[in-house]
């Protein structure tokens, strides 16, 4: 229905500002999109599905926030379904289907069955056991998830409750739930979805009688513990749906995010698998003898997580590149105080936010940071791939330095990704608490990362224990050649330790030395390294009173690889100016601010003079103010996010941020649509809806 404010304007025209930010810079939006999402037919991909997923109303986002938590749930299911029939329609490959889930943007159902359930069937399951399972996965004729946290323990997969106990006289495993903390928690798609679970429970296995020690034959054998393994477990009824007797399962019920996914909890009551239930590619259990044996590294039951993990990492740029993006957008557009300082005030508008530095300083380094992000994830992409060929071939040597640096960068990637976010969103004022900021859903789903699949503060310190036994090597054999990268340099260092003298970033001219900057952020990170080897190693301090000193540790060493690869991509671009010397731009942002936000360290360290550290804060404003600003919004254009993804009002391509934000609110808004009885003294709430409360307390 039209009324009167369908004839107003906003007082400031956003598309003519957008338009304007874009005309000041010279980038070539299209080709560092190329630049960034070139890999596997990204933006190909991405223009080709989302045009379908806007013509489908299933997938329309207008009124989804307004749905509750059930109904969340149901639409989540919805949408997997369909997403599974328009692949078949559409012969979508996996990489289709994948993007199609990115862009519907919330967590399905099904999310597990592509993703951990099937990665760990491929890599940790043997030939026999691949054959039967992965025709079933690629049909779809189960659904899978994978349970794994439980509710007692998380992180600490060593001290999962749940057992699996060998009956050597059925030759079948019994898993069991001996406590209320060994019920399975958090477990993705285990609610009310999954048909099947990697369950990873602890091996138990009878001890071998000695062959001239007599026993009863119903005698109780004494059982030994070989750690957490995973098993291939069916837990509902093919037809029903419903438990399969011996297995209590269900949804965990409200989180901060992730509305469409069903997490579950699953408890065991003396259930009993077949032996071809343990996945057996690594380590397997003779069914006539009894007999353990392990092939390869015990850490390959890890296996899932460590790919996992680098999804994370490789996931996180899009995920803060999206907040920025709104961020760059709306502060771009919206103007608040006129210049103090102006000769004639009343001439001239009010102040376009991003153009204050208290602004630029939250938003334009998280700017830099995307693409930060984004060069190591490409790197850790490679990493990975290369990793897995020689773990394939039977090498399992990339194992240890695969585990330990995937956990470093997930600590790191989604504590910036996380904490990015949220400082978005602060910085676009009240509009940003709003939901027609885009960022409400974003931000619940992200809070989980950094403690989904290993607390950040934890996981770090898998990256330097790994350290301290490099450094410990690197002291006790400084002269033995080696190919590994953390080995060498560390040899390097010990060599270099006493004689150091730090060089200076910025140049006497103003210019700056990137070699410097790497340097520094290596040379912070061995010191470091170094410095947890003497306190651990030599000292023999106790573990658990350097915990806050060796997260710091694996935070400095991620840094450096996050600028290492920041700085190689650029050497090696193809980029055409000013985009290549925009990206330098971002790149010394980026080092700047990460120096300033830990200049004690770098100080103490050696890593950097006082006469740097005290030159940086300039410099950073002058690179945000200069180089920086006048790219930003061509910058996050680059990152090519759809608006149907970004379901922003604030930040829209074409910057009809207030329009967009007063229809949300007047036209669709079902609130509005409804005539409330507010007299105290009647129990009608809405207006000729005579139940009354009876509603209400029908959902209570």
């Amino acid at each position: 229905m039209s009324d009167f404010v369908d004839n107003l304007k906003p007082l400031y025209d956003g598309p003519a500002a957008l338009a304007a930010e874009r005309d000041r810079s010279s980038i070539d939006v299209a080709e560092l999109s190329r630049h960034l999402l070139c890999r596997d037919g990204f933006l190909e991909r991405q223009q080709r599905i989302v045009k379908l997923l806007e013509g489908e109303k299933l997938f329309s986002k207008r009124q989804q926030m307004n749905l509750s938590r059930p109904d969340r749930y149901h639409l989540g299911l919805a949408r997997a379904k369909k997403l599974r029939r328009m692949a078949h329609e559409h012969q979508w490959s996996d990489e289709d289907h994948r993007m199609a889930e990115y862009l519907v943007d919330e967590m399905s159902p099904y999310h597990l069955q592509t993703s951990m359930f099937v990665t760990t069937i491929r890599e940790q399951a043997n030939d026999n056991q691949r054959a039967y399972w992965m025709p079933k996965i690629k049909a779809w004729d189960i659904i899978g998830a994978y349970a794994q946290t439980e509710q007692g323990h998380g992180s600490n997969v060593r001290g999962l409750e749940l057992q699996a106990r060998w009956d050597p006289k059925g030759k079948e495993f019994e898993l069991h739930s001996p406590t209320l903390t060994s019920s399975k928690w958090w477990n993705g798609a285990l609610g009310r979805t999954a048909t099947h679970a990697i369950v990873v429970a602890q091996l138990l296995l009878p001890q071998a009688q000695m062959p001239n020690v007599d026993a009863a034959d119903d005698a109780e054998p004494r059982y030994i513990l070989h750690g957490p393994h995973a098993f291939v477990v069916q837990i509902r009824d093919r037809d029903t749906h419903q438990p399969l007797p011996g297995i209590v399962v269900g949804d965990i019920g409200p989180k901060y995010g992730y509305a469409s996914m069903d997490n579950g909890y699953m408890l065991f009551d003396h259930f009993r698998v077949p032996h071809s239930a343990m996945l057996a590619r690594y380590s397997r259990i003779d069914p006539k003898t009894g007999v353990f044996e392990r092939t390869g590294s015990p850490a390959m039951v890890y296996g899932s997580l460590t790919n996992v993990r680098a999804n994370i990492v490789m996931h996180a740029r899009l995920v803060l590149a999206r907040a920025v993006t709104i961020a760059v957008r709306y502060c771009s557009i919206r103007r608040q105080f006129k210049d103090r300082d102006a000769l004639d005030a009343s001439s001239i508008p009010e102040t376009v936010v991003l153009d204050y530095p208290t602004v630029m300083i939250r938003i334009l380094p998280l700017l830099a940071t995307t693409f930060a992000l984004h060069y190591t994830g490409e790197a850790m992409y490679k990493l990975y791939q290369r990793s897995r060929e020689k773990i394939e071939a039977g090498d399992h040597e990339p194992l240890a330095e695969l585990h330990s640096t995937t956990s470093g960068l997930k600590s790191i990637c989604t504590m910036y990704a996380a904490d990015g976010i949220e400082t978005c969103r602060r910085a676009m004022g009240g509009h940003g608490f709003g939901g027609g900021s885009g960022l409400v859903q974003i931000n619940a789903d992200y809070m989980s990362k950094p403690t989904v699949e290993g607390d950040n503060w934890l996981i770090g310190l898998q990256l330097s224990s790994h350290l301290i036994k490099k450094m410990t090597a690197a002291v006790e054999k400084p002269d033995v050649e080696t190919e590994d990268d953390i080995s060498r340099n560390f040899q390097k260092y010990l060599k270099q330790k006493n004689n150091h003298i730090p060089l200076q970033p910025i140049n006497p001219n103003g210019s700056i030395n990137d070699h410097a900057i790497i340097q520094a952020f290596k040379w912070r990170a061995y010191t470091l390294s170094y410095h947890a080897y003497q306190q651990r190693v030599v000292e023999g301090h106790r573990w658990n009173t350097l915990l806050i000193q060796l997260h710091k540790l694996s935070r400095a060493y991620s840094e450096s690889i996050l600028i290492v690869n920041f700085q190689s991509a650029i050497e090696s671009s193809s980029l055409s100016e000013p985009g290549r010397s925009v990206m330098r731009d971002l790149f010394h942002l980026y080092a700047f601010y990460t120096i300033d936000a830990d200049s004690r360290t770098f100080a103490t360290t050696g890593a950097a003079t006082a006469e740097t550290l005290d030159a940086i804060p300039a410099r950073i404003l002058e690179i945000m103010v200069e180089r920086v600003r006048p790219h930003a919004v061509k910058l996050v254009d680059s990152w090519a996010i759809p608006d149907y993804l970004l379901d922003s009002a604030l930040g829209r391509y074409d910057g009809k941020v207030y329009e967009e934000l007063f229809q949300k609110a007047h036209r669709e808004n079902p609130l509005n649509r409804l005539t409330f009885n507010v007299d105290w003294k009647s129990s009608e709430i809405v207006k000729g809806d005579a139940s009354g409360e009876a509603n209400i307390l029908a959902k209570l």
